[in-house]
């Protein structure tokens, strides 16, 4: 069986709290958005793609990590979680900028895929001013990534709490733009291993 690419698009509809500070955007359904553009995009390449979590509501660590390794299971998959990242519970914040994530004891294919990601939104300026690792990526300790069988990123796209941010995330160029870099990155991993 050929690769399957897994959106996992976090959080959903009643997970309290995750929206920025003037209630215009909400994660869960900026996810989504996300999540069905990068989607369209991939089908339009040829390539095979699911929803890790179809519903609206939200679902639990546990069972999207059961789901996760049930899709990934011999089918060559790697999983991208999509988030939007906040610094802080309330008010408008400083940090801005794109990031992606591996688990501490990443595989040297989730390194792959993120530093491919992270290449892409280097090209496009979104990084950001906060200082990135050398290698492109951080670690952190994420259910998604840490306890799934396949490579895995977790990708926060740009800041909520950052009015500059927000105002690019509300934008059709900035969805466009965030999908581009999540299809090049795929692309671009895809030929590489």
């Amino acid at each position: 069986m050929g690769n399957i690419i897994l959106l996992d698009n976090g959080h959903g509809i009643d997970t309290a709290g995750k929206c920025s500070p003037d209630g215009r955007l909400r994660e869960y359904e900026f996810n989504r958005l996300l999540a069905r553009r990068i989607g369209d995009g991939l089908t339009s390449e040829g390539l095979v793609w699911c929803f890790v979590v179809p519903e609206d509501f939200d679902v639990g660590l546990g069972e999207r990590c059961r789901r996760v390794n049930r899709m990934a299971a011999g089918s060559g998959a790697v999983l991208l979680s999509l988030h939007v990242n906040a610094s802080g519970n309330g008010g408008w914040r400083k940090p801005n900028g794109w990031s992606v994530f591996v688990a501490p004891k990443a595989s040297g294919r989730s390194c792959c895929l993120a530093n491919c990601l992270y290449m892409e939104a280097k090209d496009c300026g979104l990084l950001g001013d906060r200082h990135t690792p050398d290698c492109g990526f951080w670690r952190g300790n994420f259910a998604v990534l840490r306890d799934t069988v396949c490579p895995a990123v977790l990708t926060e796209n740009m800041f909520m709490d950052n009015a500059r941010d927000l105002e690019f995330l509300l934008s059709g160029e900035g969805l466009e733009l965030l999908s581009r870099i999540h299809i090049a990155g795929i692309k671009n991993y895809l030929g590489s291993v």
